[in-house]
């Protein structure tokens, strides 16, 4: 069986491969790695058994990070929370990650590494040569049934009762891609992942993926007395809204806002004829983050991320960078950490 490389931000089968393709999300899109390309430098890539001027059937997008600091690496996809290979055989599969494990090797790559979100069906089980680094929950709501069935599966004091403060408290709401409405997250952002110990991703990732997804992209934020309390980005992709990033000003948390800007995201996306909205990927340790998925009536799904040789560590190159840094990102002022965000993500994907 033959296997072809493509370039999928210019080869045009591959977004029209996407639209008909059931598994494909927003992280296969030639939007996503288009932002991923332009911030980072990262070169997407496309394993296929279709050969040039036939329409694809099949297909596994990586990108290959070249970094100083934490050595060469495909991985598919850099940044995302799961990437399903689009295969349809498990013989297929084999042959792509075969071809894509030849071209790690003969790149000096430290490893290959593949995120599906559901590993049966590629038959990860028989691939004995790839190790399990990390394993992750994703919660995905059905919204097929329409608002009302979703209102009453929330939980009626995690969810509804925080849902009706928010109202009361006359939160203003925002939406839309604009540079101030940027900088209100931005800001928000920063607060969060001082509390998460963590370096921030650099505010051109967020430019970049404005510009690549457009209106499919758009910040929230809801405000108190004019000042922001809580963001979150999310993206709509063909049937699917996606929650991508959140933040917020701790100190008022206890008012709801970021209860109410889910909900309203999730009305949006119903109107919008969404089937789903994916709440996103979550660290199994990461226990009242899990909660709160669950009690919007989201299923979970496990997600494993899986490598070619072992990881070093067991874990990614972006796991193992974030852990250095943790205990540096109190202290410093809002200039050096940006400064230290935009410096480490090229080399964390």
């Amino acid at each position: 069986m033959a296997v072809y490389r493509i370039d999928p931000l210019t080869d045009r089968r591959w977004s029209a491969f996407l639209e008909a393709h059931p598994d494909a999300s927003m992280f296969h899109s030639r939007e996503w790695l288009q932002a991923l390309s332009r911030t980072y430098g990262y070169q997407p890539i496309v394993y296929t058994t279709s050969a040039p001027g036939q329409a694809l059937v099949t297909g596994i997008p990586f990108c290959r990070i070249r970094s100083h600091l934490t050595g060469r690496r495909l991985v598919s996809l850099p940044f995302s929370d799961y990437c399903q290979p689009l295969v349809g055989r498990s013989d297929e599969f084999f042959e792509l990650l075969s071809a894509a494990k030849e071209d790690s090797t003969a790149d000096r790559s430290r490893y290959l590494e593949i995120r599906p979100l559901r590993s049966a069906e590629c038959s990860l089980a028989d691939a004995k040569d790839l190790s399990e680094n990390e394993s992750f929950i994703v919660h995905k709501l059905d919204l097929r049934d329409g608002i009302e069935h979703v209102f009453r599966n929330l939980h009626p004091n995690s969810v509804r009762r925080k849902i009706t403060r928010a109202q009361r408290e006359q939160l203003m709401y925002e939406e839309g891609t604009s540079e101030s409405l940027l900088m209100k997250f931005y800001r928000l952002f920063l607060l969060t992942r001082r509390r998460h110990q963590l370096p921030p991703q650099p505010l051109v990732w967020f430019q970049n993926l404005i510009h690549s997804f457009r209106d499919s992209l758009k910040i929230r934020v809801v405000s108190k007395d004019g000042t922001p309390a809580a963001s979150i980005i999310t993206i709509a992709y063909k049937r699917a809204m996606t929650y991508k990033y959140g933040c917020s000003d701790a100190k008022f948390n206890a008012l709801g806002g970021t209860v109410l800007l889910f909900w309203r995201a999730i009305q949006e996306a119903i109107e919008l004829g969404a089937s789903e909205f994916d709440f996103g990927r979550s660290e199994y340790s990461h226990t009242g983050l899990i909660t709160f998925k669950d009690r919007w009536g989201a299923k979970r799904y496990g997600v494993s991320y899986y490598s070619y040789p072992p990881a070093a560590g067991g874990g990614s190159g972006n796991h193992a960078l974030m852990g250095v840094v943790r205990r540096l990102t109190t202290a410093l002022p809002d200039s050096v950490f940006i400064a230290l965000g935009r410096f480490l993500y090229p080399h964390a994907g």
